[in-house]
């Protein structure tokens, strides 16, 4: 006997949420959508991306590089289009609670 379905079968009645076809759900976050988040007394414009583009960015909070992954993209509400930065969603997530990165050199020690 094979496992029973649990969703219905195709032609069930779509709820009015889906019918507008946007995908996930109402609490996540949704790619391409805008907000604006307030950190260190700025507004800045927050964008969920889907990671696609095939470029490698490089994650202000770790300093480390994004690959191709959904991630985060901000700005200050006040700035322009140089001021992008590409953010990993744990990084963005837990920027008040990491120090500052100190930017060392390709040669420097690290201690």
């Amino acid at each position: 006997m094979s496992p029973r379905r649990n969703r219905p079968r195709g032609g069930a009645p779509r709820s009015s949420a889906s019918a507008g076809g946007v995908r996930g759900s109402e609490t996540g976050p949704r790619y391409g959508l805008e907000r604006t988040e307030e950190w260190r007394g700025e507004d800045w414009a927050v964008r969920h991306v889907g990671g696609t583009t095939g470029k490698l960015y490089r994650c202000p909070g770790c300093d480390q590089e994004i690959p191709a992954v959904p991630h985060v993209v901000a700005w200050p509400r006040t700035g322009d289009v140089d001021d992008r930065r590409h953010w990993h969603k744990a990084c963005w997530n837990a920027r008040d609670r990491r120090s500052v990165r100190v930017q060392r050199s390709r040669n420097a020690p690290r201690y």
